[in-house]
């Protein structure tokens, strides 16, 4: 069998496989092509599973794998005769449009939710603190944006659209976003346990930030990377202490904002917000179907 013919017959398996056996494949091959970069990266950071991973481990694996997923998005979306248009990424003009409030909306929540724990007296802040959070915002803005580009575009994207071709949109949107929780313990063990729940809605409200967005996945992108860039620079800067003073189930189970109700909280205000972005000047959201 040459090429041409073995690309024929995949195409048409393809065409006559389930949503379920479509995501099953995509997941399956895009372990087995990370494999072979994934051991010797790990014999070199020298991380033996299933030890926890550290940050400076888990970083370079998570972006290993990351950076194989549209290759395999890409081949696929060529069997089925399909762009990545169709998962919701497009080159024109208006998905910039909308990464970029997207983008300053995560990270805007991040600031209240921080300044309002403040306020309560929850956390703590040094006087120096903006500058050593300056300092830290660059790295972690790049990392958000490649990141969130990529859990969107296989998570809200393809996943999404490959649930639609059987499922109804809130079905659909249910499935990917559990599949997207529970994924997350791959990464982090058991103290992802507690976020489940919140990395549930966290998915449900990029779901609603897709349909806001005619079915683009620029604000999706944006809101997921404003998010990552906040927490992630407040991280690395090291500029927070809890005072002792704050109710663990609201701020997070070892420090963690999806695993608390304040986390909850700012997804749910931000799922208001875009709903309330729909059909503004200053962003060419219109909310509608979306679908393979």
């Amino acid at each position: 069998m040459d090429t041409s013919e073995f690309l024929s017959w995949l195409t048409a398996y393809l065409a006559h496989q389930s949503a379920i056996a479509t995501i099953a494949i995509f997941f399956t091959a895009w372990v087995l092509f990370w494999l072979p970069v994934a051991i010797p990266l790990a014999m070199v950071l020298q991380w033996r599973p299933p030890s926890p991973l550290t940050v400076e481990q888990k970083l370079p694996l998570v972006l290993s794998l990351y950076l194989l997923a549209p290759f395999l998005l890409w081949a696929i979306a060529a069997l089925q005769g399909t762009t990545f248009s169709t998962y919701g990424l497009g080159w024109e003009s208006s998905t910039l449009l909308s990464v970029i409030p997207g983008l300053f909306l995560g990270a805007f929540g991040v600031g209240v939710l921080v300044a309002l724990e403040g306020v309560l007296g929850w956390v703590s802040w040094p006087e120096q603190g903006w500058q050593r959070l300056l300092t830290a915002l660059p790295i972690p803005l790049l990392v958000g944006l490649l990141v969130s580009l990529i859990e969107e575009l296989v998570f809200r994207g393809f996943l999404l659209n490959q649930l639609q071709t059987s499922s109804p949109l809130w079905l659909a949107a249910t499935g990917s976003s559990f599949i997207f929780a529970v994924l997350h313990l791959v990464w982090e063990g058991k103290e992802a346990v507690p976020q489940l729940p919140g990395l549930w809605l966290m998915g449900m409200v990029l779901v609603l930030a897709r349909w806001v967005d005619s079915g683009n996945l620029g604000l999706a992108i944006g809101l997921h990377a404003g998010w990552i860039w906040g927490i992630a620079s407040l991280d690395t800067a090291q500029i927070l202490a809890y005072t002792g003073r704050n109710p663990e189930w609201m701020t997070g189970l070892s420090g963690k904002p999806l695993a608390g109700g304040m986390g909850l909280i700012l997804l749910l205000a931000t799922a208001a917000a875009i709903w309330g972005m729909a059909g503004l000047p200053f962003i060419p959201c219109q909310p509608t179907i979306f679908s393979l």
